[in-house]
């Protein structure tokens, strides 16, 4: 019976090929790992030192008496200060003619942007809009909040 159904074969005829997959799978984790290692050694990060200035605050200094305050309060109203005057209550629309008023004014124009506790980033991006339209070039946004029309 050469080449029966049993499990021998005959003796001249070829083995059938038989693929290991452990060693291969061997293989592939080790080119996997060299890979991984390679590509982390060549990630050389490199980074300049900077030195932040820090901001104190100087309770001695006067505030200013000729900066703009516009405060944006959780309902979409908008408070008008100059120096450390009473706030007033304005429109939206009022916005952009009081700057161009303000900027004719003084020289140099200066305002400061806050917010209370809830406002909405929309009304401040507004008032943003208006002073950036009136081309105010001395902007800041206060980052702490205020009492609703303080």
């Amino acid at each position: 019976m050469a080449g029966g159904g049993g499990g021998k074969q005959a003796e001249g005829s070829p083995k059938k090929a038989r693929i290991e997959i452990i060693p291969l799978i061997d293989v592939i984790f080790f080119l996997l790992a060299t890979f991984v290692l390679f590509t982390l050694s060549l990630d050389k990060l490199s980074s300049i030192d900077v030195q932040l200035p820090q901001a104190v605050d100087n309770p001695n200094q006067k505030p200013d008496e000729t900066m703009c305050s516009i405060q944006v309060s959780e309902t979409g109203t908008i408070y008008w200060k100059i120096g450390t005057g009473t706030p007033e209550l304005i429109g939206p629309n009022e916005v952009a003619p009081r700057l161009e008023d303000y900027k004719s004014r003084f020289n140099p124009p200066k305002v400061l942007i806050t917010g209370d506790t809830r406002a909405k980033f929309g009304a401040a991006v507004f008032v943003l809009d208006e002073v950036r339209k009136a081309q105010i070039t001395q902007v800041s946004v206060s980052t702490t909040t205020t009492a609703t029309g303080k």
